[in-house]
């Protein structure tokens, strides 16, 4: 063989054995992935080859599945009160995929899941139809759709999140403006169109507020400020007074800070006074006295800077709410009182809510109390578990005599519900560069606890952009009391 045929061989062979390594690769080693890989067009055949099992709530399906003809897929999905449940279900999708917990549980829901083999090779045995399993959610459905309407009513952008503080269910999980996510299970061309424009409304249907965006929290965030001050010995006695005055001078600047309830109110009132009128000037000066480091270890206790939801929940992990590093003096004092560079998903003051009404304990909030088989048995069950001891049970009692004291006497009285315990914190947080010009996002945090033990914490949180409002009505709880109290009403039977 002359030399330039035996570096043509030398190089086919070399060619040949690249294609060999590279098909044993993709056999052995890269087969898992794609072969469930989102975009393989066998992937989605599978996942909607057979009925799915369904989410759950309080025994009854949510969702469904319905046969189709004509189609590679066999069954699309269905929904009901879709636009309700939206936040919690997500969106199962022939043509866009899927969201939240269709997407964190498709195995389950598919019954491709590696626990369902055996059924599956006995169904093959006796010619029966594979089915899904079944994820039973926490959610409490009256508390789904007080929250649900209460916003829709409004006919504002916003979010409501309820939780059990004493083991972390989530009771709750609202999001308005919503969509309906059958009207594009499929995909034909005309429902892609439906989803294209649900993407480009200025609204933000698509939005999972509860979990996924994060805003100022205004001056619910002070509890967490009260609750920062008295752990860390700033303040001992919530009725003594305070030497912060009215309008007070932020820490290495000329502007001065006033409240809407005016000086004479404010002017170095005690905590408690502050709480009840929500006054600005103490809690600035209880942040500046506290300090950065003090306020972020005590915020990061209570869930800021870390995930609510670990990865194992997929696509349920919320966006992480922040106190951030290095703040300055007037930066510090700023987020006392909810303002500055903090930012919060409504899910993160629900927490601090529930951890405050739990006497410290914050419980890992979760939305899955169950997985079950075709065959209705458990593959897992979920178990409470302490996240963190926010602050002390001392600390936390006196915040909750605060609070109380505010829905009795202050701006929360619009949550008071007859025969229950309830502590309240209105909020409005500032937005924009020109503040003048702005109606504030509102907000508005309470608990509810009865005599046998049962309890209920809410966050209610208001865009108004889309409102013809006015600042009065964000600022006194106006709008988020009454839906926190429908809300509190619908879990403790009041």
């Amino acid at each position: 063989m002359n030399r330039p045929l035996r570096h043509m061989a030398i190089f086919c062979g070399l060619l040949m054995m690249a294609l060999l390594l590279r098909a044993n690769w993709l056999q052995y080693f890269q087969r898992e992935a794609l072969s469930t890989d989102e975009h393989n067009r066998r992937v989605k055949i599978a996942q909607f080859a057979t009925p799915r099992g369904d989410i759950i709530v309080r025994g009854k399906a949510i969702t469904g599945s319905k046969a189709v003809d004509g189609t590679d897929f066999r069954y699309r999905r269905t929904f009901k009160q879709g636009a309700m449940y939206a936040p919690v279900t997500g969106y199962a999708s022939q043509a866009q995929g899927m969201s939240l917990l269709e997407k964190t549980y498709e195995t389950i829901l598919s019954g491709q899941d590696d626990r369902f083999a055996f059924r599956h090779a006995k169904d093959i045995l006796t010619g029966e139809q594979r089915r899904g399993g079944d994820v039973i959610t926490t959610i409490d459905p009256k508390a789904q759709e007080a929250g649900y309407k209460g916003l829709t009513d409004l006919g504002a952008r916003g979010a409501v999140v309820a939780l059990d503080p004493r083991t972390g269910k989530v009771l709750a999980l609202v999001s308005t403006p919503s969509y309906d996510p059958s009207v594009f299970a499929g995909n034909t061309f005309k429902e892609s169109g439906r989803f294209q424009a649900l993407v480009k409304d200025k609204s933000k249907p698509l939005a999972n507020r509860p979990l996924r965006e994060t805003f100022p929290p205004g001056s619910t965030f002070k509890i967490l400020t009260a609750a920062a001050a008295l752990e860390n010995g700033v303040v001992t006695d919530v009725d003594a007074a305070s030497d912060a005055v009215s309008p007070y001078p932020l820490p290495l600047s000329s502007n001065k800070i006033s409240s809407e309830a005016g000086d004479a109110v404010c002017n170095k009132a005690s905590m408690k006074t502050a709480m009840q009128h929500s006054c600005n000037n103490v809690f600035l000066d209880a942040a500046s006295k506290v300090g950065a480091d003090k306020m972020r270890a005590t915020a990061e206790k209570f869930g800021f800077n870390s995930d609510v939801y670990s990865e194992e929940f997929g696509d349920m992990l919320a966006t992480k709410s922040l106190y951030p590093t290095g703040l300055d003096k007037p930066g510090t004092a700023l987020t006392g009182m909810g303002q500055g560079s903090l930012t919060s998903t409504p899910m993160q003051m629900a927490m601090v809510t529930a951890a405050l009404a739990n006497d410290g304990k914050l419980m890992q909030p979760y939305l899955v109390e169950e997985l079950r088989g075709p065959d209705l048995s458990t593959l897992e069950k979920h178990e409470p578990k302490l996240k963190s001891q926010a602050v002390s049970e001392g600390t936390a009692k006196k915040v909750q005599e605060m609070m109380e004291f505010t829905a009795k006497e202050g701006s929360a009285q619009r949550a008071l519900i007859d025969g229950v315990t309830v502590g309240g914190k209105t909020g409005t947080a500032q937005r924009g560069v020109n503040v003048k010009d702005e109606v504030p996002y509102g907000w508005f945090v309470s608990y509810g606890k009865k005599a046998d033990g049962q309890s209920v914490a809410v966050a209610v949180f208001i865009d108004p952009t889309d409102m013809d409002i006015s600042r009065s009505d964000i600022s006194g709880g106006r709008l988020g009391g009454p839906i926190a109290k429908s809300v509190m009403q619908a879990v403790l039977g009041d």
